[in-house]
């Protein structure tokens, strides 16, 4: 597989051998400068081209394509003017693969899209071509986690996140404000576990003046097995909850096709459907975003995956390879324990799947109906009432192989903004965004592009001890990292700059005063908030 996070940067190709338990890659060996650069909120796609099949042993792998002098000269003249559908250069790559690797597919071309202020996709500069679009679409969101890990009962999707709005209040307002805007009938799905399904059925019923259609279908339930033997839990004497758990995202799909909702979605003529978690913020729809399905549209993709750039803090997450001659999603779960520092390598793996996913309707019913969709089997041990058990799960991601024509969509990074922590509260209540139609959006006042690094104490991990511990959040507009440990409390208007770290000392509070500016500080007791 060849990615690119932008058009100057080196190629790059991995594939993982399952069969040898290791993981290999191909470097780009020529750097490859582009007389451009792809607007920063532009999406650049990349697909997967011929097969190249047998038990082979590349030494070195030309791909040679050659640049049309117009529109060379059209990039020199004007780069702003310029729209670039294709650019073809040369690539070079030394190859550390041995033998028995049974296919690898390379990209032959590669399709970037440069837009800017004074260009504009037809599929969003015209109104009427616009609702034809959204009109198409059906946005999913994953609804069966619960809020423990942050110390709430009931459905994740119901925790505040900003002014008071919980995750599905904003969702349901993004929606609202594209159907009330455009005229168009985009629905709102959400796939609900047997564990948030009851609640949130009372929730929608706050959202029947929207102009929003909401459906809800329950994912499945599978039985628990206990390590030891195997045995389903609930033979052990658990036929409660604790016995029976959702088997992952990768669900979705039969439960959508089982719900019967999907069939009448194909009848109303909706043909594609975007998924992502209800935890993700950048998971919105715009018209940024249908750049993306008037391109799936047009070349009659049947999935799309987007992908980020990883980052230090996403070593975990899963990413795309080629093996087998498919393009595919590989989870840390599945890696061996052996090559589990090489597979968090932001040098050898650059992108991660953010699980924002568009997968066409019609593909989905022909795949469920055959029986086609055999995800990877992902063991996720747990233990519950002091036994050990375990929980086969599948992931949405790993469909990707089963479709036909799939791609990547290597897309900023604010199309991914999880909230998985009270760490992640704190950036999305702060300054540092801002809210409007239900959008979560970056602060342009700051400028460096990374957000800042937070980690907060095991007093702040429950959300109702974090909101207890802030009079307001605090600006973070010039933070760069935050640490805090111990009984630390948060005065009013108080401004974090640089890097800070705040250490109360065991059995002493430490209270930070209101309006207090520290800057590149570290404070382990009331003294060090002098001078």
């Amino acid at each position: 597989m060849l990615y690119k996070n932008s058009p100057d940067e080196p190629a790059t190709v991995v594939c993982y051998d399952p069969k040898r338990k290791h993981l290999q890659e191909i470097t780009n060996m020529f750097h490859i400068h582009l007389p451009f650069q792809v607007a920063s909120y532009t999406p650049s796609f990349f697909s997967l081209g011929d097969v190249a099949k047998g038990e082979q042993i590349f030494s070195s792998v030309y791909i040679v394509c050659r640049a049309l002098d117009s529109m060379t000269r059209s990039v020199k003249k004007s780069s702003s003017e310029a729209v670039i559908d294709h650019f073809t250069v040369v690539f070079q790559w030394k190859s550390w693969i041995t033998s028995n690797l049974t296919s690898l597919r390379f990209l032959k071309s590669v399709k970037m899209r440069k837009t800017d202020s004074s260009t504009s996709s037809p599929a969003t500069s015209d109104p009427a071509e616009t609702k034809k679009l959204l009109d198409k679409l059906v946005v999913l969101k994953l609804n069966g986690g619960l809020g423990t890990t942050m110390g709430c009962t009931g459905p994740k999707s119901v925790i505040e996140v900003r002014s008071g709005f919980t995750f599905l209040d904003l969702i349901v307002a993004q929606i609202q404000n594209l159907n009330t805007k455009y005229g168009c009938n985009v629905p709102l799905v959400l796939m609900n576990s047997f564990n948030t399904h009851d609640d949130t059925m009372k929730i929608v019923e706050l959202y029947a003046k929207a102009d929003v259609k909401v459906h809800i279908f329950n994912q499945s339930q599978y039985p628990r097995l206990v390590a030891e033997d195997f045995t389903p839990f609930p033979c052990k004497g658990q036929p409660g909850k604790d016995g029976w758990y959702p088997p992952g995202h990768g669900d979705v799909f039969p439960s959508l096709m089982n719900s019967g909702k999907l069939d009448a979605f194909i009848a109303e003529g909706k043909e594609y459907v975007f998924v992502a978690n209800s935890d993700n913020l950048g998971a919105i729809v715009d018209l940024s975003t249908l750049e993306i399905l008037n391109h799936l549209i047009q070349n009659k993709n049947e999935y799309c995956m987007e992908v980020t750039p990883k980052t230090l803090a996403d070593v975990k997450g899963g990413t795309l390879i080629s093996y087998d001659g498919k393009v595919q999603l590989l989870e840390i779960a599945q890696v061996p324990d052996a090559h589990v520092n090489e597979f968090k390598s932001i040098e050898k793996f650059k992108i991660f799947n953010t699980n924002n996913l568009w997968v066409n309707l019609k593909a989905i019913k022909r795949l469920v109906e055959a029986d086609a969709l055999k995800m990877e089997i992902i063991p996720n041990p747990k233990e519950v009432n002091g036994v050990k058990v375990l929980q086969l799960e599948t992931a949405a991601g790993a469909a990707i192989r089963f479709f036909d024509n799939a791609i990547g969509v290597n897309v900023p990074r604010s199309r991914f903004l999880p909230v998985k922590a009270t760490s992640d509260l704190l950036l999305v209540q702060s300054d540092l965004y801002t809210l409007a139609d239900g959008n979560v959006s970056r602060n342009t006042a700051r400028s460096n592009p990374v957000n800042p690094s937070i980690e907060l104490g095991p007093e702040f991990k429950k959300v109702s001890n974090f909101l207890s511990r802030f009079k307001s959040i605090p600006s973070i507009i010039g933070l760069d990292s935050l640490v805090v440990s111990g009984d630390v409390w948060f005065g009013a208007n108080i401004v974090l700059k640089g890097k800070v770290k705040i250490a109360a000392k065991e059995g002493v509070k430490l209270e930070i005063p209101d309006g207090a500016v520290i800057e590149n500080k570290e404070i382990n007791g009331p003294e060090g908030l002098s001078g």
